[in-house]
Order: structure tokens, then sequence, then C-alpha cells
């Protein structure tokens, strides 16, 4: 014979000072948890979408990113001349091949100075990139000093905005349009002609080469033909692949450390429930004796304290997750650890993050509630009425 829910849904409303507390207390443990593994879903995101999966990346074999990277001219021909790339409209190679390069800027608000990528893009290197869109002023013109800002760069940075100039590499720049690449990685991106770079940075080779497979399918077909061509000392990446390994390092680190301090936290919600659920035993002697003269076996006295402690935790982590659900509105930029580079990134909350918290929430309670329903479900029929 079960306890019926409702009694259990009645003892929660009826203490609801102490209830309001400790769900409270979980709920301030749920938002960090959940809000560190939305931090890095939102990096993951971020630079997973940046690539495209038809594209593939061409960098200098060991090399992590494309500023560690270089491709001497002849090598890119080689690369270049693959039967597998495909075509745009005007029948040219969609191949890019393009110097990448870190700066550093002050930023606008506090004027600290951060690295920024920039980028030398030709016009096939916008067509493989369809998720970029100038939104506002105009694209930079080919052999001249001028660049485009992504969106997080020109609000973040001195002189970034459109009409702006800045000064790197010996030279002056005029920043003419501002482009939305979609929450991607290319936001936090500057860019400008790729010849015109190669000569400001007096550089003789390109970061990375990026190219569209004409079909999908013969990726690994490639990937061996330009990786044991001994003219080459290459090594070839699907872009979706390439970008997902720039977020693993950092999203480690913030999923690691996010869990750890939420863990050390969860022991001061896990003994605050366990108060709550204490007194709520103490409280109720009576009532518990009660019940076991009408026939409640323990099992049923347990498992109604439990659930009393369970629904506490999931109060608390349905309110913790709405407040973490909020933070989607937020933007905030960091250093990624691969590139040493500003990253603009936003929250972002998926359904395992979701099932994630409400389980960690629960099992807060059950950790909080398992022992005072022992004691409740052990009291002697007798006592508990002895005690009313």
């Amino acid at each position: 014979m079960a306890i019926p829910f409702s009694y259990i849904a009645r003892n929660l409303a009826k203490r609801r000072l102490t209830t309001a507390l400790t769900a409270g207390g979980m709920a301030l443990v749920v938002y960090v948890f959940a809000t560190v593994l939305m931090l890095a879903a939102g990096l993951e995101r971020t630079l997973v979408t940046t690539g495209q999966e038809d594209n593939v990346v061409v960098i200098r074999r060991s090399a992590q990113t494309e500023i560690q990277s270089g491709v001497d001219r002849m090598q890119a021909g080689i690369v270049e001349s693959l039967p597998d790339i495909a075509t745009g409209e005007d029948g040219r190679k969609l191949v890019s091949k393009e110097p990448v390069v870190l700066i550093n800027l002050p930023k606008r608000d506090s004027g600290k100075p951060s690295n920024v990528v920039i980028r030398g893009v030709t016009a096939a290197g916008l067509a493989l990139r369809p998720q970029v869109r100038i939104v506002e002023g105009r694209m930079a013109r080919p052999g001249t000093s001028e660049i485009v800002a992504g969106r997080s760069i020109a609000s973040g940075f001195q002189g970034a905005g459109i009409g702006e100039t800045l000064r790197f590499a010996s030279r002056d720049w005029t920043v003419v349009g501002v482009f939305d690449a979609g929450r991607t990685g290319f936001d936090s991106e500057i860019w400008g002609d790729a010849e015109q770079m190669l000569q400001a940075f007096r550089r003789q080779a390109f970061s990375v080469l990026v190219f569209r497979l004409a079909d999908t399918g013969r990726f690994e077909a490639v990937k061996q033909q330009l990786e044991t061509d001994p003219r080459l000392t290459l090594e070839a990446k699907r872009e979706t692949r390439f970008y997902a390994e720039q977020s693993e390092a950092l999203s480690k680190f913030i999923s690691y450390l996010g869990t750890t301090i939420s863990v050390i936290f969860s022991i001061g919600a896990i003994i605050g429930a366990m108060i709550t659920m204490y007194a709520s035993v103490a409280a109720r002697t009576a009532e518990i004796g009660t019940l076991r003269a009408l026939g409640f076996p323990r099992r049923a006295i347990l498992v109604a304290f439990l659930v009393e402690a369970l629904l506490l935790g999931l109060i608390g982590g349905v309110a913790g997750l709405a407040a973490a659900s909020l933070m989607q509105a937020m933007s905030i930029s960091t250093t990624n650890f691969q590139t040493f580079a500003e990253l603009a990134f936003s929250f972002t909350l998926t359904p395992a993050i979701v099932a994630a918290a409400l389980g960690f929430a629960l099992a807060m309670g059950f950790v909080g509630g398992f022992l005072p329903a022992v004691r409740a479900a052990r009291m002697n029929i007798v006592d508990a009425l002895r005690a009313a």
C-alpha cells in the first residue's frame, strides 16, 4: 500500500519557507552547473558550425592550428591541381589560399590588448563560406589596403568599426565593411585581400588551403592522395572536424572546472536538504506513527520521504534551469587555448544539458533525503505515537 502523492506534495506546500530556501540552494547549484555546460556547448557550437562538411582544410603536417601552419606556393599549386576540387559558377576551382596571422588590438571597453585573427581571403574564400554576409558597408576590394571585420570584432575592439582605420604590419588599413558569420568563429576575425596580407606581413607561404570537394564521399581518397604524395608535407581534414578540434582543449577545461565547482557547491545544497528532511521527520513523528498504525509498511514511508526529497530537487532543478536559460541572450569572449586568439561565443542550452542538470538536481535531492527517509521508515509505531 503506497502513500498518496497528494499527501507528499501537500507536506512541501505546508512548509513554504523551508521548501523555498532548500530548493533555492539547489537552484543555485544547478544554475552554476547548467551555465558551465552551456558555456562549453556554446564554444563547441561556435567552432563546429564554422566549418562546412564538404570543405577540406589543408595545413602543414603536425600543425595544430592555421597560425602554426605554412604551405609554400609550390605545394599550394599541387593541391590546387587536384581533379576532385569543385568549380564555381564562373568555372574556376573553389580553392582559397589564405595567410592567417595574429595581431594585438586594444578592446573598446577596457583598452586592454588581446589577440585577433587576421585572415587573407580570395573571392573563392567567400564562396566557400556561405554563412558569411556583409551587414554594413561593402566587401574589401582585392589589391587594396581595405579590410572587413567580423561583427564581434567591430563592436569589441578599437579602430575595427566601419569607417575606422587600423594600423598593423607597418600599414594603415581601412575598415570598409562589417560581416556577420552566423555566430561562428569567423565573427571573431578580420579579413582582407590574401596577396596584400602576404606582402604586408612579408610572408612567402600561405597558412592554409581550403577547397570544396566535388563529391564529399571522395574525402578519404583525396586525403590519402595528399598525405602520401612525396612532394607534400601536408595533411587534410574536413573543415567541420578541423574546427571541432580547435574547441576541445578549452571546452574540456571549462567542463572539468565547472563540474568540480558544482560538485563542491552541491555538498552544501545536499546538507541543506538533509537538514530540511530531518526537521520534517522530527515535526511529523505523530503522522509517521499514525501512517504505520493505519497499515502503511516501512517501505511506503521510505518511498514517501524519498519522493518528497526528489520533489525538492526537481523544484530546484527547474528553477536553476530557468535562470540559466536567460544566459542565452548573452555573448562573451575569451582566449581560445589552441589559437591564443580572441573568440566570441554565446551560451547554448541543449536537451542534453537540460537532462544532465535535472539529473544532477534529482541526485542532490536523493542523497540529501535518503538518511532522513531511512530514519522515518525505521520509527517504531508505539514510540512514534507516544512522542506525539
